[in-house]
């Protein structure tokens, strides 16, 4: 689904990544791990083509990324939700609004999306909030709105980058339960993390895949996870 092949990513005059390789398989599961700066946001974004590699080749869905035009790069974004780790939110307007804005963007008529998104919200615990402004929220409800606005457009991978970062475990728990969910709809994960609680827990529930950045490279972690 999404494969990189033999990639580096430079920044200036630094190396970040190198020789990295990873395929991503239909309705797999991945956490990525490494230590604070070892590039876990930069591999993130590798594979669902804000950046583009320094070499080597992303592959996504049988397309090789670098050579996308700007609406085949816009159907992409569309087939990948992401849950960033600093969940921003347009402060205007309401949860509800803000989850729905990808339907918007993409031209849907959000008078038909309305029970999609209405089971949305419930789903992810909001239905009570969906009037609320982002600055009302808690943390754990940002980070449920974020991964919300994610999904809307039902994509094929979901990434999220720390999204129990900034949450309580209690709470990192719930928005855990609801990504194996999605997995076990179908859905491919990856997971970028530094919380191995989190991993352990996971692995409980769902079959998964460990990588580490390490010294720039990436590596499948081994089973003291």
């Amino acid at each position: 689904m999404i494969e990189l092949d033999n990639i580096g990513y430079n920044y200036g005059d630094g190396e970040l990544l190198s020789n990295v390789s990873v395929e991503l398989s239909p309705g797999s599961f991945h956490f990525l791990t490494g230590p604070s700066g070892a590039g876990k946001t930069t591999l993130l974004k590798l594979c669902y083509g804000a950046l583009s590699p320094t070499s080597g080749r992303v592959r996504a869905f049988n397309m090789d990324v670098k050579g996308l035009g700007r609406d085949q790069m816009a159907m992409l974004r569309r087939r990948v939700g992401v849950v960033h780790q600093d969940c921003r939110f347009l402060d205007h307007l309401s949860v509800e609004e803000n989850i729905a804005l990808p339907l918007t963007v993409s031209g849907k008529d959000l008078s038909q999306e309305e029970g999609n998104l209405n089971e949305l919200m419930n789903w992810v615990g909001l239905s009570e909030r969906a009037h609320a402004k982002p600055p009302e929220l808690s943390g754990g409800e940002r980070q449920r709105a974020a991964l919300a606005r994610a999904v809307i457009l039902s994509p094929e991978v979901v990434v999220a980058d720390e999204p129990t970062g900034n949450v309580d475990w209690e709470m990192s728990q719930r928005l855990l339960q609801l990504l194996v969910e999605l997995n076990r709809m179908g859905k491919t994960i990856l997971v970028a993390t530094h919380d191995l609680a989190l991993i352990r827990a996971a692995k409980n529930q769902v079959q998964t895949r460990v990588l580490r950045i390490s010294d720039r490279r990436l590596q499948l972690a081994g089973a003291d996870l």
